[in-house]
C-alpha cells in the first residue's frame, strides 16, 4: 500500500517550505491540490514535476474515493493547499479520515500556518486561542456566533482568530461592533510577502480607513474579549 502526506507549503513567501516537504514532493507519485495553477509556482520553482490531483470543495465526495484507491494500489501521494497547512478550512478532511478507517499510512509533515504567524505577531496572548474560520455567511447566523463568543467571555478568556474574505471585512467589523462596541481588533495582511501589515486598533478607525482604501488581500483577524 502507499503512504498520504499531508505536506504544509508557503503561505507568501516560496522560501518558507521545509526540507522534509520538498523530499516528499519529490518522491510522491501525484499531487493532491486545490488549484492546480498556484501549486505549480511553488512546485516549478523547486524543478518538482508531477501529475496533479485536483480536490476541491465541489468535487471532494466524488474524488476521495479514487484517491484512496490510488493508495491502496500503492502509489504515495502528496496532499497541499493553496498555502499553509492543509484541512485548515479547506478540504481534505474526508479523505484523511476516510485513509486511517482503512489502515492506510497517513503523515503530516509540518511547516507553514498563517494563524500561528498571525498570533505570533498580533500582540495578543497566545497561551489560548480559539480558531473560528470563517464566520457564516448568512448575517444572522454570523450575529449569533458573535453573541455566543460574547456570551463565554467570562469563564473564558482566550485569543479568537478568524479568516475574513477582503470582500466582507467591513461587514464584518460592523458585526462586530454591533455586538462587542468598539474594541480594538488586529488584522494581519498578507502574511510573509512584500507588503505584510499586522495592526491592531479600534474597530471605528478600521472602519474609517477601509472607507478611503478598499482592503486587499488575505485577512486574519484577532481579538480578545478580556
Amino acid at each position: 500500500m502507499g503512504k498520504l502526506s499531508i505536506i504544509a507549503t508557503p503561505i507568501g513567501n516560496l522560501k518558507d517550505i521545509t526540507l522534509r516537504a520538498i523530499e516528499a514532493l519529490q518522491n510522491s507519485d501525484a499531487i493532491i491540490c486545490e488549484d492546480s495553477r498556484r501549486t505549480s509556482i511553488l512546485l516549478n520553482t523547486y524543478e518538482i514535476k508531477h501529475p496533479f490531483i485536483i480536490l476541491n470543495n465541489f468535487n471532494e465526495n466524488r474524488v476521495y474515493p479514487q484517491i484512496i484507491q490510488r493508495l491502496i494500489n500503492g502509489e504515495n501521494l502528496c496532499l497541499v493547499s493553496d498555502g499553509g497547512t492543509p484541512l485548515i478550512s479547506d478540504p481534505g478532511y474526508k479523505l484523511i479520515r476516510s485513509c486511517l478507517e482503512q489502515g492506510l499510512e497517513v503523515d503530516s509533515l509540518p511547516g507553514p500556518s498563517s494563524v500561528i504567524t498571525a498570533l505570533t505577531l498580533s500582540g495578543l496572548p497566545p497561551d489560548k486561542f480559539l480558531f473560528l474560520g470563517y464566520l457564516p455567511e448568512k448575517p444572522g447566523k454570523r450575529i449569533k456566533q458573535l453573541q455566543e463568543l460574547y456570551a463565554i467571555r467570562l469563564t473564558l478568556s482566550t485569543t479568537y482568530i478568524i479568516f475574513v474574505a477582503p470582500h466582507k471585512l467591513i461587514r464584518t467589523l460592523e458585526n462586530m461592533l454591533e455586538v462587542f462596541g468598539d474594541i480594538k481588533v488586529c488584522l494581519a495582511r498578507e502574511l510573509t510577502k512584500i507588503h505584510q501589515s499586522v495592526m491592531k486598533q479600534k474597530i471605528n478607525v478600521w472602519l474609517e480607513d477601509f472607507e478611503k482604501v478598499s482592503a486587499k488581500g488575505e485577512i486574519i483577524l484577532l481579538f480578545n474579549l478580556n
